[in-house]
């Protein structure tokens, strides 16, 4: 409340700039108030623009599955598997006491390990003071919260800070996990003392090999100091297979064996929003994923595009009050993979819902979409989902991108519920109950 207060009787830029500050001092009150809730514990950071829900979930699933007890906090909730919450709000990296007190919850379930999801918000802000990092993971960095970082060297930058943390920690493993493909990985790498890189080329540490890929998941080998690996995915799109080479390097600094590391990462059987297929005995794919940058809206639409024997659909929208750049280029990567493009609302908020769908169209325009034929525009995601699941033929695959995991849709009178695998499952019944 103090902070609203503050901001609006100073300028703008001003406030951006003092801002962090009065998140470090309250991030330093709750600690001291709360205990230092996360000391002793060894933290593995994840942060990335895309793939950080899921490679975290990876992480914390095959160190589960090794027997080391380890809790997760992500924007889909947090827990470890005999206690989970849902997370209720549209954040992922909490605000420090909110966080605070569910590591105590954490603690209290006796876990030794936390993977946390790590935003650059938090980090920028300092939110995250007082967690002591042991190992840092970066999936990619691209275009993304430029509405509050104002340049991408900024955003880039403050997800660094995750790895000098970690960096920083004398008593940790002070070591990076760096997705070797990525444009900024070298800066990452430099930022600590020991790392372990992936990817599909550039002479990463780990290297894919023999992909196998389906709309159920992928196997492939790599080679390893435990070993050569064959790695069963079960969640589809190819870059999985990215997210679980970072999940690998992770098991491989802790020690982990071949056939842990193995066992583990099949372990993973799905994440709550992310490619996941809805099956109500229909003749067509349909898909719900969080996806919601451009960068993950090539990977997915490219992924898909190569899989499908028939058309592409695919519905989404872009969030109010957030970044405006990405949205004709989501709306041109839409255009280019998919056959038909179906432009509705994600989270308004109180901006104007028709404006966004515009700015998204007319991306879609430049990949050669034309309004009302292979490109249509509709206000109401359900209307939406139902045109497009309606719309779908044998053999098609429908992709709902966006939403995800997420339990409200936020429209300028507020927040209301929303289950988008529910929704996606409903329009298929209603469908099939038309044959």
């Amino acid at each position: 409340m103090f902070r609203k207060g503050v901001k609006r009787l100073i300028p703008a830029q001003l406030f951006r700039t003092i801002e962090p500050f009065g998140h470090l001092l309250e991030a330093m009150m709750w600690n001291v108030v709360e205990g230092f809730p996360a000391r002793g514990l060894k933290v593995i950071g994840v942060t990335g623009t895309d793939g950080k829900t899921t490679t975290a979930t990876m992480i914390y699933t095959l160190l589960n599955d090794a027997g080391m007890k380890t809790g997760l906090m992500t924007t889909i909730g947090y827990g470890v598997p005999e206690n989970w919450h849902d997370n209720k709000v549209h954040m992922t990296t909490m605000a420090t006491r909110p966080m605070l007190k569910r590591i105590k919850e954490l603690r209290a379930e006796g876990i030794e390990w936390l993977v946390l999801e790590t935003t650059s918000h938090a980090l920028a802000q300092y939110r995250v003071w007082g967690i002591p990092y042991s190992l840092a993971v970066m999936t990619n960095i691209t275009h993304e919260h430029l509405d509050y970082h104002g340049t991408f060297e900024r955003y880039r930058d403050a997800k660094r800070r995750l790895f000098k943390l970690a960096a920083a920690n004398v008593h940790g493993l002070q070591t990076g996990v760096v997705n070797a493909d990525d444009p900024s990985a070298h800066l990452f790498l430099k930022d600590v003392p020991r790392e372990v890189s992936y990817g599909s080329d550039h002479g990463a540490d780990l290297t894919p090999h023999n992909i196998v890929s389906t709309p159920a998941g992928s196997t492939y080998t790599v080679k390893t100091d435990a070993g050569e690996l064959h790695v069963k995915v079960n969640l589809p799109g190819t870059f999985n297979v990215s997210n679980s080479l970072a999940a690998i390097g992770v098991g491989l600094v802790l020690g982990l064996k071949a056939k842990q590391l193995e066992h583990g990462i099949a372990a993973l059987k799905t994440v709550e929003g992310r490619m996941n297929s809805i099956d109500e005995g229909q003749d067509f794919g349909v898909i719900v994923d969080f996806a919601h940058t451009p960068d993950s809206f090539d990977k997915i639409l490219s992924s898909f595009r190569a899989l499908s024997t028939g058309r592409l659909i695919v519905v989404f929208g872009s969030a109010g009050r957030r970044d405006e750049a990405k949205r004709g280029q989501q709306g041109a990567s839409a255009g280019k993979y998919a056959d038909l493009v179906v432009v509705t609302e994600e989270d308004d908020r109180d901006a104007d819902g028709q404006i966004i769908m515009n700015q998204i169209a007319a991306g879609a325009k430049t990949s050669g979409k034309v309004r009302g034929t292979d490109l249509i525009l509709i206000a109401d995601r359900t209307e939406a989902i139902n045109h497009a699941i309606n719309e779908a033929k044998a053999g098609d695959t429908v992709l709902l991108l966006g939403k995800g995991h997420e339990k409200t849709i936020e429209r300028a009178d507020g927040e209301h519920p929303w289950d988008e695998i529910g929704t996606a499952r409903a329009a298929v019944r209603a469908r099939l109950r038309k044959k």
